[in-house]
Formats: structure tokens, C-alpha cells, sequence
């Protein structure tokens, strides 16, 4: 009968894909792979804790990277705080109504970005001295206060983006219902928006703390007795590159593995992302 209305609903079948590329394929493939992935690791690791690593000489210059680790887990620390101390400000700056103030701070992180972490240490030690006559320098350990000012204002500026882009991802609606209260802007930042922004940016500065960790390696190169310096020593002496290579792993992984670790503590307890049980 013409104009009928019928409640069936035609449903397609799905359709199956014979060509090579299919879940249950990439599945096992990508299972394949990790493992082989896994063995070739685990036997070279075999291989070279059995036959490439002096024992002796381990235990002998163990004493000596736990210096270099102590002095390099001081210097992450502290340049830890002051690079989010600086890089919350400067990622004030970013966002900020003033013109001037938002281009110095954008000039800032373009140059501290846009120019290897080297080169600015490079500044600081030897050019920083350079402006006092030869011998009259007031800091006798430059290296180590060099080394903090370095990763500081480099990191700072890496913050910064962080928390401009955290800021940048609080709607609009949260300023306006701060300011609708009768908070001040710097009240509304300071109780509203920042503790979101953080929230919202947990996973980048986590992630650049662990950079910073690894940039302490630069070090070496303004004469900073760190893990990597000892390595070069121990090297050079001994003629072993496997055995002092190991205590490297350590002790980086003894700082970035538990670092992570927090960063997740905090993710999961700031509600970000997915929260799987």
C-alpha cells in the first residue's frame, strides 16, 4: 500500500577486511615485536653486565658517583623550585593585558627556547666573570652557582609555556564569575585560575623536570663534578667505558624513575586524564 510506513530498520552487516592489516594481525604483530624487542635488551644487558663489566673496578669508584649524584640531585633540587617559581611568572607575563610586560616575557622564552641550553651556560660561566678584572671575580665556586642560574632560566622559560598554556585552557567563565564576586584580577589568578592552571599543565612540567634532570649532563663542560665528568675520569684512567657506563644508568634512573612516579601521584590525585582502576 503506497505511502506505508514500515518500523523495520535494515542493519548492515560488518564488514570484514581480508586484506593484511586486520586487529587481530596488528595485535599479534605488535606483541611479536615488543618481545623481540624485550629479548634483544634483555640479552644485551646479559651480556654486558657478564663479560664487559669490571666488578672491582664497579665497587672501587662507586664512592665517587655517589658524590657526583648527591651534587647532582642538589642542583636538580634547587633549581627545580626556582624554575617553577620563575616560570609561573613568566607565564603570568605571557597572558598578560599589558603589552610591554607580555613582550619582554615572550622575548624571553623565544630566546631561552630558541638557543641551546649550552650556549647559555657558556654565557654565564665565562662571560659573566669576564666583566670583573682578571683574578678579581667575587665567587670561587662560579661553576656550581653558574650551573643553577643556567638550568633555572632555562627551564623557567619551558615552565612558562606550561603554565601559559594551562591558563589558557581555564574558560573564559571563571575570570568573569571571580571578578563578578568582587575579587581583584591578581585574586582572581591567584585563587581561580592558577590552581587549575596547574591542574591543567601537571603533565608538562613533570615531563620538563625530567629534561631538567638529564640537562645536568651539560655540566661537565663548565667544570662541574657531576655523573657525567666521573664517567669521562674513570674512562680515560681506566680504559673501561661498560663499567662506569652502569653507575651512569643508576644513577639517573635513581632520580628520573621515582620522579615520574610522583608526577603520576599528583596526576591521579588532581583528577587529570583518565583515572583507570
Amino acid at each position: 500500500m503506497a505511502g506505508t510506513y514500515s518500523d523495520e530498520t535494515t542493519v548492515e552487516e560488518p564488514q570484514t577486511d581480508d586484506g593484511l592489516l586486520t586487529d587481530r594481525r596488528v595485535k599479534w604483530f605488535g606483541i611479536a615485536v615488543a618481545g623481540l624487542f624485550t629479548s634483544a635488551v634483555g640479552y644485551l644487558l646479559y651480556r654486558i653486565l657478564t663479560d664487559f663489566v669490571d666488578y672491582d673496578l664497579l665497587t672501587g669508584v662507586v664512592p665517587r658517583f655517589v658524590d657526583a649524584y648527591l651534587l647532582v640531585l642538589q642542583i636538580f633540587l634547587i633549581s627545580s623550585v626556582l624554575s617553577l617559581v620563575a616560570g609561573t611568572f613568566v607565564g603570568l607575563g605571557r597572558v598578560s593585558r599589558t603589552t610591554f610586560t607580555r613582550s619582554i616575557a615572550t622575548g624571553y622564552v623565544e630566546f631561552f627556547r630558541g638557543t641551546p641550553l649550552l650556549f647559555q651556560l657558556f654565557i654565564i660561566y665565562l662571560g659573566i666573570p669576564a666583566f670583573w678584572p682578571p683574578g678579581e671575580f667575587p665567587l670561587e665556586n662560579w661553576s656550581f652557582a653558574a650551573a643553577i642560574i643556567g638550568l633555572t632560566l632555562n627551564h623557567a622559560a619551558y615552565s612558562g609555556e606550561a603554565i601559559k598554556g594551562g591558563i589558557t585552557a581555564v574558560p573564559d567563565g571563571q575570570m568573569e564569575a571571580a571578578r563578578s564576586l568582587g575579587m581583584s584580577y591578581i585574586d582572581s589568578m591567584r585563587e581561580v585560575i592558577l590552581p587549575q592552571a596547574a591542574r591543567n599543565a601537571l603533565a608538562a612540567l613533570g615531563n620538563d623536570q625530567v629534561i631538567l634532570v638529564k640537562d645536568t649532563s651539560l655540566l661537565t663542560v663548565i667544570a662541574v663534578p657531576e655523573i657525567i665528568s666521573v664517567f669521562r675520569n674513570v674512562n680515560s684512567n681506566q680504559f673501561d667505558a661498560w663499567t662506569p657506563i652502569v653507575l651512569v644508568a643508576v644513577a639517573y634512573l635513581a632520580i628520573t624513575l621515582p620522579l615520574g612516579k610522583l608526577v603520576r601521584y599528583l596526576e591521579r590525585r588532581s583528577e587529570w586524564g583518565e583515572t583507570g582502576e
